[in-house]
């Protein structure tokens, strides 16, 4: 089972998926593995895997105190690997096929709202170098709803400035074409007159360079980040993240189309997308209960 969950791993790098997705499937199959040995006396024999020791396993998770969403990634994972055996002959049948995914409540995304937004933006120094570098990667991430891994990865032929436009290649190697705003653009182009100051040897095309002149790591951006981040949330649970989260919410809240968020951002579902809708239902609701005339119910 172990050489065929690295066998796994590997296509599903090939397939352009994040580091943080491959690394939670390699630690949610390492650890089904390790559950499942108690069955077996010697290796783990893919093939006499029934779906009775895979519910035995999520129930242990259960009574452990994982949540449902825990239990719901980890059903997914299986479900994942086990029709990757199937696909090639490595199980005569699929003990994952019927296994229910546990329900569970979404989390609705935290956002900063227009003005923090605002003052994020304000905080890098444009004096320094780093400012107007930290500068461009918020306002691009704002403007186009972009992922750390698609920031950490774009090179600058991606980027158009003349149309205001950036081809990014997200999760599954997927690419879309995304509109820059014109701050954006103009943070972007301040930038560029100046990266000459961060190349290397190594620095290659990538647009965003580290101080030593390689690409910009996820985790390097969500560290700079982060620091600009703690200085405008006033509660905990903010991200690096929260910017893309912003871009979709207030695009809603402005009367944009769904469907045009969801290409957007690079969703394959609308139903990734419409979680968005709740937050600004929220507003909807303040509009409707002030203003319909039979919102309240009459004394």
């Amino acid at each position: 089972m172990q050489t065929t969950i690295d066998q796994f791993i590997k296509t599903q790098q090939s397939r352009g998926l994040s580091v943080h997705t491959l690394t939670a499937y390699k630690r949610d199959l390492d650890q089904l593995h390790n559950f499942l040995k108690k069955y077996f006396e010697k290796a783990v024999d893919l093939k006499e895997i029934s779906r009775l020791y895979l519910r035995d396993y999520l129930r242990d998770l259960s009574e452990n105190g994982r949540s449902n969403r825990t239990l719901a990634r980890k059903a997914t994972t299986m479900k994942n690997f086990f029709r990757y055996c199937e696909k090639n002959n490595l199980v005569s049948q699929n003990p994952a096929a019927n296994l229910k995914i546990p329900k569970f409540e979404k989390k609705l995304p935290k956002h900063f709202t227009e003005p923090e937004i605002e003052d994020l933006l304000s905080i890098p120094d444009l004096n320094s170098k780093f400012g107007i570098r930290n500068r461009a990667i918020l306002e691009l991430i704002y403007s186009s709803g972009l992922r750390i891994s698609e920031v950490s990865n774009c090179k600058i032929q991606q980027i158009d400035l003349i149309e205001k436009l950036i081809k990014i290649r997200g999760k599954g190697n997927k690419e879309r074409i995304v509109p820059v705003g014109k701050d954006a653009a103009k943070a972007v182009k301040q930038f560029l007159k100046i990266r000459e100051q961060f190349v290397s040897k190594e620095s290659g095309d990538i647009l965003f360079l580290s101080k030593s002149g390689k690409k910009l790591s996820p985790d390097e951006l969500r560290e700079i980040l982060e620091r600009y981040i703690i200085l405008v949330a006033k509660t905990k649970g903010y991200s690096p993240h929260s910017i893309r989260h912003s871009f979709a919410t207030h695009l809603l809240e402005h009367g944009a189309d769904l469907r045009a968020v969801q290409e957007m951002l690079g969703h394959s579902n609308l139903s990734t997308t419409e979680i968005y809708t709740h937050l600004s239902l929220k507003d909807l609701k303040k509009v409707y209960e002030q203003a319909h005339p039979r919102s309240k119910k009459k004394d």
